[in-house]
């Protein structure tokens, strides 16, 4: 099993604290705010200092980012990194089960798909990436809502009018609070004829990086009605892999 790096916990730390002071800082400062001997800390000063990610005034002798940082972050943010995470867990996800696979981020009432992984089966549920949908009405957007606490998904569900895009979509705030609390209760949600008829979904959610990320398999009703135990597990595999395992119970 892999283990964790303590020397870069440290540097990670110390961005962390120039973050939350915004000002510049001393080495024995910096010692005090991250826990470490000034010695320590010395030495990991002046390789951050050495590598360009920090700045040493020349008389106070204190410390500060340069903008090193700020440029790779944004480099490698050109292409979506969580698109690029989602891609593995829903091409495996969609060739076990033929269906279509999604990746969706909250953007406010709705859901961004961030990744899409068409299925195998010449009857599929079919999306683009960069489409929204909504969230009260979609199995990746319950989901997400259940990962919110109670109070702000409340706030969230009554924010508009909740609008009948399928048969079965529920538009009655209570109800679908209610509906909410039974998906974070079992951990997925389902979906069947709310976002349109004929269409059905499972998803579960989590956090990525700390950012809310939900992943679903859809497909046409009648088909996932019958896999719906099959595919519940398909997803409960890649959970641990996507979303990391749960903090044990204390």
């Amino acid at each position: 099993m892999p283990t964790t790096v303590p020397a870069t916990l440290r540097t990670l730390a110390v961005f962390e604290i120039f973050a939350r002071e915004q000002r510049d800082l001393s080495n024995a400062e910096i010692a005090r705010l991250i826990g470490l001997p000034e010695s320590s800390t010395s030495d990991l000063l002046h390789t951050l200092h050495e590598a360009g990610y920090l700045l040493r005034t020349v008389r106070s002798r204190r410390f500060y980012p340069t903008r090193r940082l700020l440029d790779v972050a944004r480099q490698s943010a050109e292409r979506d990194p969580i698109a690029t995470f989602a891609a593995d867990a829903i091409a495996a996800l969609s060739e076990r089960t033929g269906e279509t696979a999604i990746c969706g981020r909250p953007d406010r009432m709705r859901v961004q798909v961030v990744a899409i992984q068409e299925g195998s089966h010449p009857l599929r549920y079919m999306l683009r990436a960069g489409e929204r949908l909504a969230m009260h009405a979609s199995a990746l957007g319950k989901a997400l809502l259940a990962l919110m606490p109670p109070e702000e998904m409340r706030r969230a569900i009554r924010a508009r009018p909740l609008r009948q895009l399928g048969p079965a979509a529920i538009t009655d705030p209570g109800r679908l609070e209610a509906s909410i609390e039974e998906v974070r209760a079992r951990g997925w949600a389902w979906v069947a004829d709310e976002a349109g008829e004929g269409v059905a979904a499972i998803a579960i959610a989590g956090l990525v990086g700390g950012e809310p990320l939900a992943i679903s398999l859809a497909g046409p009703t009648t088909r996932l009605e019958a896999s719906r135990e099959t595919y519940r597990a398909a997803l409960e595999e890649v959970r641990p892999l996507l979303f990391g395992r749960p903090a044990p119970a204390t």
